[in-house]
């Protein structure tokens, strides 16, 4: 595959621009002690979940992690539902009592967020052995981090859906760091996606901030699961732009964990910035039009606000709904 069509490439920027201003918009409430609990944003990364995300169907399924808000938006979810999550509100998708953490929208095939690292690798594998089993040609996609690469639900996972030929993609978005740790302490390999070898699966290395890359490599992966080809590593090397956390500031005592230089090649390698000068180098839309773009995801975002706002408190008596004893 080598050429995407200008629908294609239109659609992955305003997918990336829905993540980026209203992960900006969150990390803002958050300062302003609006919100509860803790976030993770996924700001510099949008461009990995987009890109496989734009390769999957509506009834195809994905599993995320603690920093999910980016996949829920790839995947098409309702972002007045997910504002209203984060304020704690009953309009949420989880009536406000999953959180940040914990969103799920299983109309659209987003079978969850995960605050346990690792903890949505398997349930996208049980999602592939699903679909195989019903006789359907739906694929499983799971994200998770360079830090959930250590885990054993990792390495149990790959080698169960490689033995099954399971339809199950493993996306791992290596930020290069698990919370304040470089990966480089914590394993003896430069890249995840050499182990796939060790299961018998293809494993590929893609650049995470180039979303045209990201999707070309994702059809690939999804094309071949479809048709019986069993599972597929992409190793995305990506970077966060924030911290592990907002406000991690707080409790680190004022202590830096990535250098100055490292920070000034991640603002280089921006995943908007890149897409936007692809678009306007091939003419595909101007800068004005990317700018009305920009301007009425932003209208839609602060809409998402008042919505949460205005959205009632959860109940009382919803205390003990949805939940098994």
């Amino acid at each position: 595959m080598t050429e995407v069509s200008a629908s294609v490439v239109l659609d992955l920027y305003q997918r990336m621009l829905r993540i980026r201003r209203f992960e900006e918009a969150v990390g803002g409430l958050f300062k302003q002690g609006q919100l509860p609990g803790f976030v993770h944003l996924y700001v510099g990364e949008e461009a990995v979940g987009v890109g496989v995300c734009a390769a999957l169907r509506a009834d195809d399924y994905i599993t995320s992690t603690h920093r999910g808000h980016g996949h829920v938006i790839a995947k098409g979810g309702d972002i007045n539902r997910m504002m209203a999550e984060l304020f704690g509100k009953a309009s949420g998708y989880c009536k406000g009592k999953g959180g940040s953490m914990h969103i799920a929208d299983f109309s659209i095939g987003m079978l969850g967020a995960c605050g346990i690292v690792g903890g949505g690798i398997p349930v996208a594998v049980g999602a592939g052995l699903s679909a195989k089993y019903r006789g359907t040609d739906q694929v499983a996609v799971c994200f998770f981090g360079d830090g959930a690469a250590n885990e054993g639900s990792f390495h149990e996972s790959l080698n169960l859906a490689a033995t099954l030929t399971l339809p199950v993609i493993f996306v791992c978005e290596n930020n290069g760091y698990g919370e304040f740790t470089p990966a480089r302490q914590a394993m003896n390999i430069e890249n995840i996606a050499d182990r796939a070898a060790a299961y018998g699966m293809f494993g590929v290395i893609v650049d995470g901030t180039d979303a045209l890359a990201v999707y070309m490599v994702a059809v690939e992966a999804v094309e071949r699961a479809r048709a019986g080809g069993g599972p597929t590593l992409i190793e995305a090397k990506t970077h966060r732009k924030g911290g592990h956390a907002e406000g991690e500031d707080a409790f680190l005592a004022g202590q830096k964990y990535r250098l100055p230089e490292e920070l000034a090649a991640m603002a280089a390698k921006d995943p908007l910035e890149i897409m936007h000068r692809y678009i306007v180098e091939h003419a595909i839309a101007s800068s004005g039009q990317l700018e009305e773009m920009d301007n009425a995801v932003v209208r839609a975002v602060n809409s998402a606000i008042d919505f949460a706002r205005n959205s009632p408190e959860p109940d009382y008596a919803s205390l003990y709904e949805d939940t098994w004893v």
